[in-house]
């Protein structure tokens, strides 16, 4: 696997645990070596583990937290370091998002998540991107 499909397989995990409100799996995806942070829509920016992951208690906890479909995936590798820029599709409307990862070990971690309302929402496909070896 290339290091750009290991950082967008990485990507999908993240909505995977997301859509399936699995925080475990939301805690073994974000960095524990690195510092981490996090800007959730409407939220002051989150600093430390702590933080990031109480946010995620929050909003994984929550029944009425909105479900999100991660669409326009690209990924920009600079060495050790990736971002994945995109589109996070909700019912309410739809967010750009920015994820950051870093290698660590054998595979990449996420460092830092930001997603934030667009004023015009980009035209996607009528059918939604394969979810690959996830679903």
């Amino acid at each position: 696997m290339s290091q750009e499909a290991a950082v967008l397989f990485a990507n999908e995990a993240f909505y995977l645990a997301f859509s399936m409100r699995d925080l475990k799996s939301m805690e073994e995806l974000w960095s524990r070596d690195a510092p981490i942070a996090c800007v959730h829509p409407g939220w002051r920016p989150l600093m430390g583990r702590e933080e990031v992951m109480e946010s995620w208690v929050t909003i994984l906890g929550n029944p009425g937290s909105p479900t999100v479909e991660f669409r326009s995936a690209r990924a920009f590798l600079y060495g050790d370091v990736a971002c994945v820029l995109g589109y996070e599709v909700l019912q309410e409307g739809v967010l750009a998002a920015t994820n950051t990862f870093v290698k660590e070990g054998v595979g990449w971690k996420l460092v830092h998540h930001h997603a934030s309302p667009v004023a015009d929402s980009p035209e996607f496909r009528e059918t939604p991107p394969s979810r690959g070896p996830l679903m």
